[in-house]
Parts: C-alpha cells; structure tokens; sequence
C-alpha cells in the first residue's frame, strides 16, 4: 500500500504562485505514474497533470504553459509548480499515485481571490 500527503495549498490572489507537493511513503522510482487532479466545488475531479517514471509529463489544456509537474525521486516527491493563477484554478487538489492502483491523498485547498 502507498500513501500519499500533498501539501503546500492555500489562499492566493490572481497572478500569483504556489507550489504543492505530494510525498509518497514509497520510493517513487518504482511508481509508474503520479499526478494531480483537482475538484472545484459542484464539478466534477478534472486531471491536471501527470508525470512518468521515465519523466513524461501531460497536463489539462486549462493549465498548460502555467503549471509545471516534476518529480524528485531523492525525496520521494511531486511538486507541481502553479503560477499566474486564475479564480477557476481554486479547487481542492489531489495527488494520486499509481501503483498497481490508485493511492489518493487528502487533498489540499487552493483558492485564487482578492
């Protein structure tokens, strides 16, 4: 079993950045994909990013050119790097990783206002 604990949400106002990251409670090099997805409130969980073991990365139209994912297999960590946010980026977000299934974290809030 893998556990994942994302981290790093919070309040920000339009234009701005955060980093989340998500730790896994496994050597990450042997996960074959991570990523994130997020849920705003009365929609639907919408995939943001994802990253492979071999280091491909795929992200949402919405965020491409904004938001970077990467991975540090040293610290068995995925950030994904968030900038010039957007009031429709607020969601909670989730990170997943698969390994034979999907683990899921908690989620952590992100909300982009004034």
């Amino acid at each position: 079993q893998v556990q994942v604990v994302e981290s790093g949400g919070g309040l920000v106002q339009p234009g701005g950045s955060l980093r989340l990251s998500c730790a896994a409670s496994i050597r990450i090099f042997s996960i074959n994909v991570m990523g994130w997805y997020r849920q705003a409130p009365g929609k639907e969980r919408e995939l943001v990013a994802t990253v492979t073991s071999g280091g491909s990365t795929n992200y949402a139209d919405s965020v491409k050119g904004r938001f970077t994912i990467s991975r540090v297999n040293a610290k068995n960590t995925v950030y994904l790097q968030m900038n010039s946010l957007k009031p429709e980026d607020t969601a909670v977000y989730y990170c997943y990783a698969h390994y034979g299934t999907r683990y899921w974290g908690q989620g952590t809030q992100v909300t982009v206002s004034s």
